[in-house]
């Protein structure tokens, strides 16, 4: 999800903060230790260095049993350039222009012919995964590196699920649904099992989203 470039500039831990509380509607300082690994201090630290430089804010809410409110960490309206929308204003340019010119079906033919080429591109790849975990795990290194954001997981009860908090086209998604599932016809057919898609949610004050595709198969 961030680039290559942006991480050997940047300090990995901060990175990984700002990625685990982006999964989340706000976390304490103690889960955050916990999910890095790390001393309680060290991580303190990052977050008040964040906080300082405006990337990060803090806010109380009462606990669930009797105490003092808990104190989360979230993320501030300065990291959104880290997670791109990929020029979407020309993007929706170009899709309402073919419209215009070539009629109400134009952009779907456009979009079919954009996720049939992504397919090429991306099926060797992809399907050199020797069980549907790598599989999907390729997958997703290829979508972080386009711009999205997105984690495999895998559970007993929930099964093996790809989450995705960010995609760069979710603008042009809304404008135009039938993107979605010729995107959602592509995963499929590089994962070979049938995928089913749970749309964005968002919840608390922070509106998280968190979009996921539930594969049916291991």
């Amino acid at each position: 999800m961030f680039s290559p470039i942006f991480r050997d500039l940047a300090k990995p831990t901060q990175l990984e903060i700002i990625a685990a509380l982006k999964r989340s509607e706000g976390l304490p300082i103690t889960e955050l230790a916990k999910e890095l690994e790390m001393s309680y201090m060290g991580v303190k630290q990052h977050c008040l260095s964040l906080e300082q430089k405006g990337y990060l804010e803090s806010k109380r809410v009462p606990r669930s049993q009797v105490g003092r409110p808990e104190k989360l960490y979230v993320l501030t309206k300065r990291c959104d350039p880290l997670f791109p929308s990929a020029g979407v204003g020309l993007t929706l340019d170009v899709m309402h222009a073919v419209k215009a010119l070539y009629g109400e079906a134009a952009p779907e033919k456009l979009l079919f012919h954009h996720f049939q080429e992504k397919k090429k591109q991306w099926g060797p790849k992809v399907r050199a995964g020797k069980s549907l975990v790598e599989k999907a795990t390729r997958l997703v290194d290829l979508r972080n590196k386009e711009g999205c954001f997105s984690h495999c997981r895998y559970d007993s009860e929930k099964g093996l699920r790809i989450e995705e908090y960010h995609h760069p086209m979710q603008m042009l998604y809304e404008l135009y649904p039938s993107a979605r599932r010729l995107e959602l016809l592509m995963i499929k057919e590089l994962l070979g099992t049938e995928v089913d898609f749970l749309p964005a949610s968002k919840g608390g004050e922070q509106g998280v989203y968190c979009a996921l595709y539930r594969l049916r198969s291991l």
